[in-house]
Parts: C-alpha cells; sequence; structure tokens
C-alpha cells in the first residue's frame, strides 16, 4: 500500500515533533524551516528539508515541489511580530496558496487569539472581533483560507501553547502590577496539539472550525506564580483590585466531533 503523505509548513517548536509523530505512523513527510541549520536535524528525522520563508523567497518550482503529492498540508506558523502584522501574513499565505490543488486538504494552526473577551465561555460560532493586531492577522488568514479551499480546510483555534521545553513560569516572571489575575487562563499541552491534529486526519473531519484547549481552566494569578516557582523564577505580581476581563474557551466540539480524550486535560498539574 502507497505510504500516506504529508507536508508541514513550518517546523517549529511544534511542526517538528508533528512531524516526527507523522514518521512514526508510516507517513512520509515533508517539512519546511527557514533555518538552513535545522536541515541537519529534519534529515535526522527522516523528514525531507525544504528551507524557505514565505513572503522573501522568490521560487515557485520549490513551493510546488514542497506540497507535490501530499495528502494532506498543514499551515503552522505564527505571524510575525512586526508593524505590519496583519497585511504581511496575508501576503504570506497568499504566496503559497495558488500551489495547493483541489485534491489536498488543509489543516490550519490557528489561534484563540481570534476570539474577543466576553467574561464567558466561548464556542466556535462566536462572531470574532479580535482585540490584538496577532488575532486580527490570524483571522484575515483563516478567512482567505475558507475562501479559497472552502470545505476541504479545517481549522484549529490553539489556546496558549505549554509542554516539554516551553515553561509557561517564563512568561511573566518577575513583573509587577498585572492585570487580569483573577482571570481564567486557557492552555493546550504539545501532546494534545499533535493528537487533535492526527485526530482530525484520522477522521477525516474537514470544513470545520475547532478549538483546542484543555478541559481546565486555573486563575491566572494562581497558575503563573506556581508556574515561575516550579523553575526557580520569581512570581509575578498582580494588582490587589483590578477589573477582569477574559474568555473561557470552550473544547467541547473537540471532544465531540473528534471523540477525543485530551491527555492533559489541566495544565496546574505541570506547575505543581
Amino acid at each position: 500500500m502507497k505510504n500516506r503523505q504529508i507536508s508541514i509548513l513550518g517546523c517549529g517548536w511544534l511542526g517538528l515533533p508533528l512531524a516526527k509523530y507523522f514518521i512514526t505512523q508510516d507517513y512520509i513527510v515533508k517539512g519546511s524551516t527557514t533555518s538552513p541549520e535545522k536541515v541537519a536535524l529534519l534529515k535526522e528525522a527522516n523528514i525531507q528539508p525544504y528551507v524557505f520563508s514565505l513572503g522573501t523567497t522568490r521560487n515557485n518550482e520549490l513551493f510546488i515541489d514542497f506540497l507535490a503529492n501530499s495528502d494532506v498540508i498543514v499551515i503552522n506558523f505564527p505571524p510575525r511580530r512586526i508593524p505590519t502584522i496583519v497585511s504581511f501574513y496575508q501576503e504570506q499565505i497568499q504566496a503559497i496558496l495558488p500551489f495547493i490543488k483541489k485534491t489536498q486538504k488543509v489543516i490550519f494552526v490557528s489561534s484563540t487569539s481570534v476570539y474577543q473577551n466576553t467574561n464567558d465561555w466561548v464556542t466556535e460560532t462566536l462572531e470574532n472581533q479580535p482585540e490584538k493586531e496577532s488575532g486580527k492577522a490570524v483571522l484575515a488568514v483563516e478567512n482567505i483560507l475558507k475562501a479559497h479551499l472552502q470545505e476541504r480546510l479545517t481549522i484549529l483555534r490553539f489556546a496558549g501553547l505549554f509542554g516539554y521545553d516551553r515553561f509557561p513560569g517564563r512568561f511573566l516572571a518577575n513583573k509587577k502590577e498585572l492585570p487580569n489575575g483573577k482571570a481564567p487562563v486557557n492552555m493546550i499541552h504539545q501532546d494534545d496539539c499533535i493528537g487533535l491534529i492526527n485526530a482530525i486526519i484520522e477522521k477525516q473531519t474537514w470544513g470545520e472550525i475547532i478549538n483546542g484547549c484543555s478541559d481546565e481552566h486555573p486563575l491566572r494569578e494562581e497558575f503563573y506564580t506556581l508556574a515561575a516557582k516550579k523553575i526557580g523564577l520569581m512570581p509575578p505580581e498582580f494588582k490587589v483590585s483590578d477589573s477582569t476581563s477574559f474568555k473561557i474557551i470552550s473544547n467541547t466540539k473537540s471532544k465531540e466531533l473528534l471523540q477525543y480524550s485530551y491527555i492533559h486535560p489541566d495544565p496546574l498539574v505541570f506547575v505543581v
């Protein structure tokens, strides 16, 4: 039987272990990186390496070869933190979009930053009004992909990423007078990110928008204080009196539609 093939656009913190996982499942895996220094690392893992940077690389033949013969394409790179973040992220996607064939399925790794704070639970049906430029950039790219790919696309919106060498205790350590200490946090472990992507492919779940987030939502103050202490850093200090603005990401659809059980349902386990 012919091996299944996948192209992973962005072999970084999530993309590289994702690629390694699919290698163990007997996929042929093509992986892209912007760093020539990572080519040896990809080859060592039996990932076919491609080096390019969307928005700057002008090599259509390279893009065509990277996508050729793949059943599924995973678009997995975040917008760059630059002043033109919204327009540049769209330009990057537009650079590769013409080379995706009509027979190919696409997973876009998106972000829950597309949701505004509602002080309530948030589901995939909410009309998006992102509050930060990164969220606006991601939502704009979602809309481009939906218009072009339609039912061949599934959007996976991940909450805050953590796990292994990504320690949440570093994010706020040593900071003072931080707001929203009583707000619930939305997190997802790397293992569950990989698990959800695999579930979408295995169940052939296309044409959907799905949130990825742990079951439990500890308070921001408790979580980041314990997380900093866990790795020996000075805990952050939060305002004693503060109005709270938040959102609680619902993962119900991911569990029901994909029949997925989270491997790490409680992020607090990792910081106590």
